[in-house]
This record gives C-alpha cells, structure tokens and sequence, in this order.
C-alpha cells in the first residue's frame, strides 16, 4: 500500500454516512477511513483545549530505527500501543500520541554505506557537486567527505521514513502526526545539546581517558547496555613464565596468547596454596623477557585452567578490574584499527620477537606469536581447541577489543551506589506491565559495571556541544572545553567556531578544536519524554503532558531505552518519565525462534496487510498477551478476518431490522437475558483494559459476539421481523435489544478493528465511534437471567446436533422433540419456547421432561426442504 493509496485525490466522492451497502466488503476500507480521520484530524491534539495534566494521556512512542527492516513483531508492538490509546480516547481523555523517527546512528550509516556505495572520510572537502555512484558497489566504496556522508543520510532516511509512515497509516495507528519528530532533527539536537551540557554542569558528565570497548569493524566505542556474548571458538595455549629467582616456569593457560606483549602481571586467588609462595616475586614473558609482578587477587579461580593468569591491557573486563585496583601499568598493543602496534613499545626487551607481529592483525598475529612460543620451547603441548564467550557489538562480527581511548560518560549509578540505589528506587515506583519486568530491570541496573559511555566515533549524529583550546604546541586543553551558551543551540563545532574565536584559528597552536565525536543514538532517544512534550520549548504542553502516562516497549530494551530515559528524567527533572511501562514479548516464527532478516524468516508487513486487512492482523497482534512471546503463522490471520467480516454482515443483518425502541422497551426475557450478559462483558472488558491487559478485553468481547450471532441473533429474528404481528413489543423489544447490543459491541470491537466498526458505525451513527465514549456497564439492563441464555444455547446445540447426526440441513423441521433438563433449565426454555421454535423449525409437539442429568434432546425430522434450482 502505498501513500498515494492512503491518501487519495480531491476528486473522489465525499464518504457516504447513514446508508447501509448492499454488498459490505473489507477491500478499501483502509484508505476510505485513513483519509477521512486525516482530513477531519481526528487525533489531532490541542493543548489549548486542555483545562489540566488529569485530562491528557500521553504515550511516549517508540520511534523506530527507519534504517532497519520491519517485521510483523513491529507490527504487533505499535497495534499494541494503539490499542490503549484507542481505549484512553473513548474514557475521555485527551490522548497525546505522537510519533518520532530513531534516524541517527551507526544503522543509518552502514545502510548509507551499502545503499549508495559510499564511505566516510573526515579529512576530504566538501562537495557540493557530488553525485553517489550510479551503479554502487559496496565492496569498492567511495571515499566521501562528511559534510557529503551526512547529506545522503539525510536523504535516505527522509525516503525510509516515508515508508514507515504508509505502514503505520495502513495499519491504523491513531497517532497525531502533526506530532512526527525524527531524532536528528534541529530541535532533537538542541534538546539533547541541551540536557548534555546540564549534565556537564552538574558534573554528571565527565570525559576519561580510559579502557573502552572498541568495536574494530565500525571503529568506535561501545556502550555496555550494547554487548552481546557469543560463543566463539579459541584454543587454549599453556606457557611458560619465567621465574626470576631461578626456580623454573610459572604456567599459565590462555586463549589470547597475542595479548602476552601487553601482560603486566600474573594474578591468583590469595588462597590458593599453590602460588602462596610467589606472591611478591617476579617473572619474565616468554618471547619477550619483560619481568612483571606476580600478585593475588580474589577475583582469581583457582579451578579455571592453571588457576593462575595473566592480566594484560587489555584482553577482557576482569583484566580492567585487575589494572585499576592494582594499580597496574598501561601496556597497550592494539590500536583502534584491530591491529598490533606498528612501533614497538618501550617495555619490549626483546625488540626482535614483536617485531615479527608489528602491524599485524590479532588473527595473524596469534597464528605468529605461538608459532615463536613452539619454536622458543616456551609452549607446553599443542593448542587445545575449546568454546568461549566473547564480546561482540550487538551489530558487530568480531570480537570487541579493549582499548585506551577518551570518550564522554554519564553518571547511571555503576560507579556511584547512591545513584544506584536511587536509580533502583526509580523502577519500584513505575508501574510494570507486566509486574515481573520489573526484576529486569532490576537485574540490570545491579549489574552495572561502569557508568554509560554516550560518545561514538562515527559520523551521523548528535555533535557534541564542545569545543578545546590548542596551546602553544597545538596540544588541546581537554580539562577547560570550551561550551556554548544554551541559546546559540543547537550548534555544529565541526563547522561553527566558538565564541571569540574565527573559523582560521581552527586546528591552529593558539586556537580551537572541535570535539571529534557524536552522541551514542541513546543519548538523544533517552529524551524523546523530554522532546516530544516541548521540555524548555513549551511550558504549557510540558506541563499537560510530562511526566507521560505510558511507555511501550519490547523486553530486549529494557537495559537501555527504559533505563537510560529513567537515568535522564531521574537526573534533569527529578521524576520518572512516565507512570508505566508496558512490555511486550517477542513474535516468533512457528518454530519459536526470534524473527530476523539474517535468519530469513521474516515476513513482510504490507504483504499480510494486502492480503488479511489491517483488522484481521490487528487482531492477531491483540491475541499477544502483554510481556508474552507469540509465534507467528499467516493462517492465523483467517480467523481476524472471519472476525471482521461477520462484524459487517451481522451489522447489515441487525440494522434491516428496523429501528427500536428505548431501553425501558425491552421486556422479553432472553433479551433482558442477553444485555444482562453484555453488561458482564463490558464490566470485564473495562476491567482489563484497566489493568492494561487489552488481550483479556478482546476475548470476552469476542467470545459473547460470537454467542450473540449463532445463538441470540438466530433465535430472536422471526421475533424481530414481525414487528406488524400479534406480539408487536415482543418484535420492539427484540429489536431495541439488537441495536442496543450492536452499538456496545461496536465501541468494545473499536480499539481493537478500528475500520470495520468505523465503516458500521457510519451506517448509522452520527460521527465517529473513536470518539464516542467507552461503554458503560449502567447503559445495559443487568435485571435478566444470564444463565437463560447460556440453557437456550446448549438447547439449540442439541436440537442442531440431531440434525447434523442425520446429515439433515438445519432448514429441516423437527415434527416432535423432548428436552430432558433440570427445572430451573426447563423454566428457561418454556419462556422463550416460541422463539425456540421458530430457530429449530419445532413444528409439532415439544415436550419436556425434567430429570437429574445434563440437557439432552430427542426428536423426530421431517422432510428436508427441497433445493432451490
């Protein structure tokens, strides 16, 4: 579906309400309501119509990364938040519900990379002639500048964003998209400029020039919340230290015997009694003779390998630890490009055996330096192959390395306790759907390491707001940046000069430098609360909306999106960002395992959406239980389909009945019977959506719809036609029953088939049934007998099951019957017996006969109604 289907020319028709078609059909439903709510603006919000914050419900959206590809699990999350904001603006309230685009960031980049066959180099000029190549080919990239890079992000992201948009409108998310944001827009970064240099302020950022995880690929840090261990295949390597009192060998076992270069010192637990005596000596590297300390420390295992390791700077976090709490020298050799040093370190004795690595990367040089180990004896043995974890960037193929680098940090509580403790405090007092969502959160947080790493090395970003002053040498002044005043923002230090400075001081001894880095994507989406309610742009909309009422999200993101927005709100406002958070589960393939484009078994949105109508897949989303895990299957669409269709023909079919009554006109039992049961259901429905559980709402509507249509509808409309007959308000009051019915049913079905019970509802009803209200449970009579219709229906399933026993058509009419029930059941039959007779076709005797056992039928057919030609 495309844009110009969601929106079609001027010169079609105006909608036709009041007329009930012939022919009711889901085709075109969509675009025929998805124009008609965008020309009203029917979820348009007016903060000027706002009286107080009471009145608003405001969603903090996910905006989604427009580089990546969508999968009916997107889908299935944003139906999911439509839904409640569906149900919010039927309560009453004012919903604010904006949407935004995630647009910056390494996703952006590597697709702009591989779309347009391009890459980034800082160090070329601009031009503003340049063309991308007309056959790209991603393996032979083009070196561009990257003011040139950002351009072509910026175009291809404003072409995926269109895309999502269509998709979202096809699907009917009633989003105000005079709302729409991206997170690289001019306000997006000077709200994130803005809270980074508030941050700076109050000494919650900081700069350091310390071990970094570095993904060599991508040439960048990486962020803790974005590690992902995988297994990856190693070997392990016995070797030989040597001690320096002459003693003999010191082995240890080791997976990374490329890092022996840059090892500063042996580590074993304080109390095992096997290294008790060398605590405090020296030894000497194999290769290349460098004495180092042996030391003890308890975070040692003494049952892993030799019990004894080598720390080195850096091979892994335990190696970080140990450097920083021993006080332990730096001996980095492996640059930011993945390789070994091309120079040889000062620390090197023997200069000849890294030289034979110098410049090498790690895979080549392992492969060298054990090679030298097995040559020089100074290996024990063969390497012997073994499975481990590593760390890799989630978006990464290569192990991530550890490497000195100086990045930008914001306090999250990993090195401060009391901000941990606080931040904590934080997730007992939001409101977690479902509840135990909570302990992620938690486990997250208790498990931080370090604080939050917020600068990148790329390119398509927020810049930092800062700028260095160069002395004398050249050298910058990293301890006095220079910043901007809150009102120059948002500012572009690669191409703006500070202030009192000039542009020809750039780069020049006695002038300025920019700060080289972007913003992480996190630390401009860990304000979208703060961006989309108009934080320190509009007082009035801030205060109606902030802090939100609801934040949507999948479990996979509670360690970052969710807490990084609590880490900004808890830091900048005092609050939390919204009251609750609401999780949801992944959908799978029907093999359980997870979508993705990698493993191939995605299924394309706007294929199911053509092919099922967004109502039918809209249902299927509302089937996924919140926090719940959904595995998904084309087939299931059917049955959201069949839902949808017989929404529009029991409609037709109830509205031909003709007009009713009031409610004081019902009067027949089974119809007092059948609104005592809806108003149940609205009670139940209401419940649950309540309590955010949008699935328990949809199943009681639908289970009581269906109950209605097969057993209510056909048992009362012989009643319902004869408005002109000797029971006149017996026919009122099957047919102000019917409509009364129709109409809760229509705005319990809303949030959830936006556009069939919007098409019926124009049947008939003057406006729009999403801004109707919900259903109350005091609009429906609750004075009849719910059981009554529940004997009726087992009733009519035994009297059917004898025809279908005798493969008999249901028309066939039954000349003698005999229920056997309870009294009580018996009752309720002889007070509806004439409808009962006109829905099973009872032409002669119908008897009953009371007895102990559940209700069972005996009857006698008649001739089969003969077949039409």
């Amino acid at each position: 579906m495309t844009s110009e289907d969601l929106h079609p020319t001027a010169d079609e028709p105006p909608v036709a309400r009041g007329v009930v078609p012939e022919k009711p059909a889901l085709e075109g439903l969509e675009a025929k309501w998805g124009k008609v709510w965008e020309d009203e603006q029917l979820y348009a919000f007016n903060v000027s119509q706002v009286d107080s914050r009471e009145a608003v419900f405001s969603i903090d959206t996910p905006p989604p990364t427009v580089s990546g590809h969508l999968h009916p699990g997107h889908v299935f999350s944003y139906t999911h938040t439509d839904i409640v904001a569906r149900y919010q603006r039927m309560r009453g309230k004012k919903v604010f519900y904006p949407m935004g685009w995630d647009d910056n960031g390494l996703p952006t980049e590597r697709r702009v990379q591989n779309f347009y066959g391009v890459r980034c180099d800082p160090t070329l000029p601009y031009d503003p002639d340049f063309q991308p190549p007309a056959k790209p080919d991603p393996k032979h990239q083009v070196s561009i500048s990257r003011r040139n890079f950002v351009e072509l992000c910026v175009t291809l992201t404003r072409v995926d964003e269109q895309a999502f948009q269509d998709l979202w409108r096809s699907v009917g998310l009633s989003v105000d998209w005079n709302q729409l944001y991206s997170t690289i827009s001019p306000e997006s970064q000077r709200i994130a400029q803005l809270a980074f240099l508030r941050n700076l302020s109050r000494g919650e950022a900081y700069m350091s020039d310390a071990p970094t995880l570095w993904d060599v690929t991508f040439q960048t840090a990486v962020a803790q919340a974005e590690l992902e261990a995988r297994d990856y295949p190693g070997s392990y390597h016995r070797l030989g230290f040597h001690r320096t009192d002459g003693q003999g060998d010191v082995f240890i076992e080791t997976t990374r015997p490329e890092l022996l270069a840059a090892c500063c010192a042996l580590i074993a637990h304080p109390d095992d009694d096997r290294y008790k005596d060398l605590f405090g000596t020296t030894v000497t590297t194999p290769l290349y003779g460098v004495e180092i300390p042996v030391l003890a420390h308890p975070a040692a295992e003494m049952d892993k390998g030799a019990g004894i390791a080598m720390c080195c700077t850096f091979g892994d976090l335990t190696d970080v630890a140990w450097w920083r709490e021993l006080s332990l020298p730096t001996r980095t050799v492996i640059g930011r490009d993945g390789r070994i040093l091309a120079e040889t370190p000062e620390w090197i004795v023997n200069k000849n055996a890294f030289e034979t690595i110098a410049g090498r990367t790690v895979f080549t040089a392992r492969k060298l330096v054990v090679e030298a180990l097995q040559a020089s004896g100074e290996m024990e043995g063969d390497p012997k192959p073994t499975e481990r974890k590593a760390n890799f960037y989630e978006k990464g193929d290569k192990p991530l390395e550890i490497i000195g680098t100086r990045q930008w940090y914001i306090a999250n509580g990993g090195r401060d306790e009391k901000l941990r403790d606080r931040l904590l405090e934080r997730g007992r007092e939001l409101e977690w759907v479902p509840e135990h969502m909570r302990h992620r959160y938690e486990n997250w947080v208790e498990g931080l390491n370090g604080d939050w790493l917020i600068s990148r090395q790329r390119f398509f970003g927020v810049p930092f707001p800062v700028w260095y002053p160069l002395d004398a040498d050249g050298e910058p002044d990293y301890d006095h940046p220079i910043v901007p005043a809150e009102e120059q923002l948002p500012v572009d230090p690669a191409s703006q000069a500070p202030q009192g400075f000039e542009e020809s001081q750039r780069g020049q001894a006695g002038g300025f430098m920019a700060d080289p880095d972007v913003m992480d994507t996190w630390a401009t989406s860990s304000l979208t609360p703060q961006i989309v309610t108009g934080w320190e742009r509009d007082a009035d909309l801030f205060a109606k909306t902030f802090p939100m009422d609801f934040a949507p999200e999948a479990h996979d993101i509670i360690r970052t999106w969710v807490f990084s927005r609590i880490v900004r709100a808890h830091l900048e406002n005092g609050v939390l960002p919204w009251r609750r958070a609401a999780i949801s589960g992944f959908v799978t393939d029907p093999d359980r395992k997870k979508m993705s484009k990698s493993k191939g078994n995605t299924v394309v949105p706007t294929e199911i959406i053509d092919q099922f109508g967004a109502d039918a897949v809209r249902w299927r989303a509302a089937m996924a239980r919140p926090g719940m895990d959904s595995p998904f299957d084309k087939a299931q669409m059917k049955v959201g389909r069949r839902l949808a269709m017989k929404i529009l023909n029991a409609s037709k079919f109830v509205l031909g009945f003709g007009s009713g009554g009031e409610v004081t006109d019902v009067i027949a039992p089974v119809d007092l019977a059948m609104l005592a049961g809806l108003h149940e259901v609205v009670v139940e429905a209401s419940k649950a959506f309540e309590e955010f559980n949008y699935t328990a709402a949809l199943e009681a509507a639908e289970q009581f719809f269906w109950t209605f249509c097969d057993d209510y509808l056909e048992l009362v409309k012989e009643r319902a036609y004869d408005s002109e007959g000797a029971d006149a308000a017996g026919a009122t009051s099957a047919r102000t029953a019917l409509r009364l019915a129709l109409d809760t049913l229509l705005r319990l079905f809303a949030p959830f088939l936006p556009f069939v019970t919007e098409e019926v509802w124009s049947w008939w009803q003057i406006g729009s049934v999403h801004t109707t209200m919900w259903p109350l449970a005091e609009e429906l009579p609750k004075a009849g007998d719910t059981e009554l219709l529940d004997d009726v229906s087992a009733a009519l399933v035994e009297l059917r099951g004898v025809k279908s026993t005798h493969k008999m058509p249901m028309r066939t009419p039954i000349v003698s019957a005999t229920v056997t029930a309870g009294g009580p059941v018996i009752e309720h039959l002889r007070a509806v017996e004439s409808d009962l007779r006109n829905v099973a076709r009872i032409t002669g005797d119908l008897t009953y006969r009371e007895g102990e056992a559940d209700l069972s039928v005996e009857a006698e057919l008649g001739e089969p109604p003969a077949k039409k030609k």
